[in-house]
C-alpha cells in the first residue's frame, strides 16, 4: 500500500509517502512546506537519492500549500504515464476530544473535529484544512484520523481531572486529554528498541520539546500522566504559549486590559512563550543565539524553558514511582544540546551523570549519559509520519 501522511502544523506541512508492505516500510518521499501565510514559503523535499533545496512557492494557506505539495509528489512519483494516486491518506489531528483510537473520516467525524477546534486553536484548522483538501483531491481514497489525544486514554481518572464541580467538569468533558501523543507511543517504543529491553518492564518520561512542548510519563508502554491537558496551551513554556498559568492571572488581565475572550486566547497562545519574554522571536535557535550575545530577556525565557522542564520531569517520575530512562525528542529536544544539558545537571539527584561529547553531537538515536548514569538520558528522533502510516494502515484492516 502507498500512504500519504499529511501533518499540518500551525504554519508547516510536513507530507510524506510510504510504501507499506507487511512488515517492510518504506518512505518514498519526504517533504516540508514552511512559512505559510507568510511572504515567502518554501518547500524542500527528498526522494530516493534526489534532493530539493529550499524554494520559494506561493502558498496562501494549507490547501494551496497541499496542492504544491501534491504537483512535486506526482511529478517524482507517477511513472509510465499513472498518475500517483495514494491507496490512503493518514492525517495528524491534534485534537480528537473523546476518540481515542484512529479512525475512518467522514463527515460525521469532521463534525466532531470542528467542535474540537476551539481547544486547540493553532493546530486543529490546519489538521482539517488539511483533510478536507485531499477529499476534494482524491474523492474515492480513505482518509484515516490519528490523534495526538489518543495516546493519553489510557490515564488514570485521577490524573485527568480538574477539581471542578462534577457537574460542570461532565457537561462541558472537561478532562485532561494530553496531546503530541503520537510522538510520545512512538518514541517510547523505540526506547524499548534501543535499550533492548520489553516495553512493558519500562518507565519512561519522553520529552517533546518544539515549538509546542510537552512530557509524558509512560509506563509499562501506557501513558499515565502528560504536561499538556484540556487544551495544549497547559504545561511548559512553548515557542508562543505560557503554558501553566495562575487562572487569577488571566482574569486580571482580562479586567485590567479589557481583554475580549479572542483576545485573551491571541494572547495566551500566540504572544507568550518564548516570543512573548524574549521580545525577540519565538524560535529556539534564534533564542540561543541572543543568549550568547548576553541579551537579558532571551536569557531570562531559555532559563524558564529549561527549568519548567526539570519540574516537570520530576513530577513524571513522581507518577510512575521511579524512571529508567529520559528521552528528548522533536526540535528543540533533538538539536539543542543546552538545554539537555541544563536540564540534566538539575537532575543530578537521580545519578544522572552526561557524556558531553555525546550530548554535543547531532543526528541519530544516541545514549548521552556514561556508562554509570543510574538513569538513562536518550536522544531519539521522533517519526510521528511513521507511526500515522502504520496507523492508517492497521484502521483500514
Amino acid at each position: 500500500m502507498k500512504i500519504l501522511v499529511l501533518n499540518a502544523g500551525s504554519s508547516s506541512v510536513k507530507f510524506d509517502v510510504y510504501g507499506m508492505e507487511g512488515q517492510n516500510e518504506t518512505c518514498m518521499f519526504k517533504g516540508l512546506i514552511e512559512g505559510i501565510g507568510e511572504e515567502a514559503p518554501k518547500i524542500r523535499y527528498k526522494t530516493g537519492d534526489k534532493k530539493m533545496p529550499p524554494t520559494v512557492i506561493a502558498a496562501a494557506n494549507h490547501k494551496e500549500a497541499i496542492g504544491v505539495a501534491m504537483e512535486h509528489i506526482r511529478k517524482e512519483l507517477s511513472k509510465d504515464g499513472d498518475t500517483f494516486t495514494p491507496d490512503a491518506i493518514g492525517h495528524r489531528v491534534v485534537h480528537g476530544g473523546t476518540s481515542y483510537k484512529s479512525e475512518k473520516v467522514d463527515d460525521h467525524l469532521l463534525k466532531i473535529l470542528d467542535d474540537y477546534t476551539v481547544l486547540a486553536p493553532l493546530h486543529n484548522p490546519p489538521n482539517i484544512s488539511g483533510i478536507r483538501a485531499c477529499m476534494e483531491l482524491f474523492p474515492e481514497t480513505p482518509n484515516v484520523g490519528v490523534f495526538d489525544t489518543a495516546f493519553h486514554a489510557t490515564m488514570p481518572d485521577h490524573a485527568k481531572r480538574y477539581a471542578l464541580p462534577h457537574e460542570l467538569t461532565e457537561k462541558h468533558k472537561l478532562f485532561r486529554y494530553g496531546f503530541h501523543g503520537t510522538s510520545h507511543r512512538f518514541v517510547s517504543q523505540e526506547t524499548a528498541k534501543f535499550l533492548g529491553k520489553p516495553l512493558e518492564d519500562l518507565k519512561i518520561v519522553t520529552c517533546h520539546l518544539g515549538n509546542g512542548a510537552s512530557l509524558c510519563a509512560v509506563k509499562g508502554g501506557k501513558s499515565i500522566d502528560t504536561t499538556m491537558g484540556f487544551t495544549p496551551l497547559e504545561g511548559l513554556m512553548m515557542g508562543t504559549r505560557t503554558g501553566d498559568i495562575d487562572a487569577g492571572v488571566v482574569l486580571f488581565l482580562m479586567e485590567k486590559e479589557n481583554l475580549g475572550i479572542a483576545e485573551i486566547n491571541k494572547l495566551l497562545n500566540k504572544k507568550s512563550g518564548f516570543l512573548g519574554m524574549s521580545g525577540v522571536s519565538n524560535d529556539a535557535r534564534i533564542i540561543e543565539d541572543k543568549v550568547e550575545e548576553g541579551h537579558k530577556n532571551a536569557t531570562l525565557a531559555f532559563d524558564l524553558f529549561n527549568y519548567r522542564i526539570k519540574r516537570s520531569i520530576g513530577s513524571m517520575i513522581a507518577a510512575m514511582d521511579g524512571v529508567d530512562a529520559i528521552v528528548f525528542t522533536a526540535g528543540i529536544g533533538e538539536n539543542s544540546p543546552w538545554t539537555r544539558k541544563d536540564v540534566c545537571e538539575g537532575l543530578s539527584y537521580l545519578g544522572i551523570t552526561l557524556n558531553l561529547e555525546e550530548n554535543d553531537k547531532r543526528g541519530g538515536s544516541r545514549d548521552i549519559t556514561t556508562p554509570d548514569s543510574k538513569v538513562k538520558v536518550l536522544v531519539i528522533p521522533t517519526d510521528e509520519e511513521r507511526m500515522i502510516a502504520r496507523d492508517t494502515v492497521e484502521v483500514l484492516k
